[in-house]
């Protein structure tokens, strides 16, 4: 078992943001084959903060994360129905 300093919640909450981002992402960029470069950049991002453990500084960066999501929503989003 991990012995990980956050709760399951938050790492619930740190997928649901990965998740949100890339469906974000593709609603701007319809073909898969564009949106894959988007979308490992979308990783990168967020394994560069993977080793974050002050809290303070890792609300910081959520914050920041769900303000750039913010920013970039797509006014039309594509559902899949």
């Amino acid at each position: 078992m991990s012995t990980s300093s956050f709760s399951a919640a938050h790492r619930i909450y740190v997928k649901s943001l990965y998740k949100r981002s890339l469906t974000n992402a593709l609603d701007w960029t319809v073909r898969r084959d564009l949106w894959r470069a988007q979308a490992m950049e979308i990783r990168a991002e967020f394994e560069r903060n993977r080793n974050v453990h002050d809290p303070r500084a890792l609300a910081v960066i959520l914050e920041k994360a769900e303000a750039d999501l913010a920013a970039k929503k797509h006014p039309d989003p594509y559902i899949c129905e």
